[in-house]
């Protein structure tokens, strides 16, 4: 890792202060506290490195987790959002594209919890995004569901929010919903892996995307300037719900690329996409 300099060790430091402070409040909570499944034997500890933009990044995801961002008491409006940063499938740029969001939401009463999944791209993974990817977030939408009484949420208003590689698999999880064993002696696998909604920002792997006149609403954002893969993508996914009959919206911001998540120093019109979302939100009734 890079030395930082004093000031901008210290830059750092002034900079995530906010979204530490309300991390520091929060616990990790894993997803399979008994081990996650794919992953036994795996005993090695998270690397977080710090990026030359201030942004912490992690990797070497075994135990996947979810950190809960909860509004102040009496503040919560019974929605939740289940957050998975992007990264490729090698790492986690969970500031700008897990904090910083679960932040924003928190403070205007929507409960928001940030997703460290597996990754199925880092070098010597045994992972695949199918698999592994796909069994964390539905396990983390069925964490949500079972502790909702205790989070002031409403069980028909929890969906997901995903960027980039988060996207894809946030994206899969409205796509390849599971009902729920009823029978089994876990009670978080009894419950539903159906997200109520889904945000899909610069979301990669849309070629793949299936649209079921079943599927969840979407909101689709995204950069002019993006690959096209995903810039044209997401008109091409737009066009899918559209067809099928799904409530969608679509965002391509002209001065935007990619990667540009929630970020202090975001300028011109995607400054203001969350607030974008949260229309959304009050829009299709959640």
């Amino acid at each position: 890792m890079r030395r930082l300099t004093l000031v901008s060790a210290w830059l750092v430091i002034v900079s995530l202060l906010p979204a530490t402070e309300l991390i520091a409040q929060s616990k990790e909570i894993t997803l399979w506290p008994n081990g996650a499944p794919g992953s036994e034997g795996k005993t090695s500890n998270e690397k977080v490195r710090v990026a030359e933009t201030g942004d912490h990044v992690v990797s070497g995801i075994h135990s996947p987790s979810i950190t809960p961002f909860l509004p102040m008491a009496g503040k919560a409006n019974g929605t939740a959002v289940i957050i998975a940063p992007g990264g490729g499938h090698r790492e986690l740029w969970i500031d700008h594209e897990g904090y910083n969001p679960a932040k924003w939401l928190s403070e205007r009463g929507v409960t928001a919890f940030v997703l460290k999944y597996r990754l199925a791209k880092e070098e010597g993974s045994t992972y695949t995004v199918d698999e592994h990817e796909l069994a964390d977030i539905r396990r983390a939408i069925r964490l949500v569901r079972t502790r909702a009484k205790e989070w002031n949420i409403d069980t028909a208003r929890i969906g997901v929010m995903g960027f980039s590689a988060g996207g894809e698999i946030a994206a899969l999880s409205a796509m390849r919903t599971e009902k729920g064993d009823a029978s089994s002696k876990d009670v978080v696998e009894r419950e539903s892996s159906r997200p109520a909604f889904q945000a899909l920002i610069y979301p990669g792997g849309s070629a793949r995307f299936e649209v079921t006149k079943n599927s969840p609403p979407v909101f689709l954002l995204g950069g002019y300037g993006d690959r096209p893969d995903i810039a044209e993508g997401l008109a091409q996914v737009y066009i899918k719900y559209k067809q099928a009959g799904i409530p969608a919206e679509l965002h391509i911001y002209a001065n935007a690329g990619h990667g540009f998540g929630l970020r202090q120093t975001n300028k011109g019109g995607v400054a203001g996409w969350m607030q974008r979302f949260s229309d959304w939100l009050v829009d299709q009734g959640f």
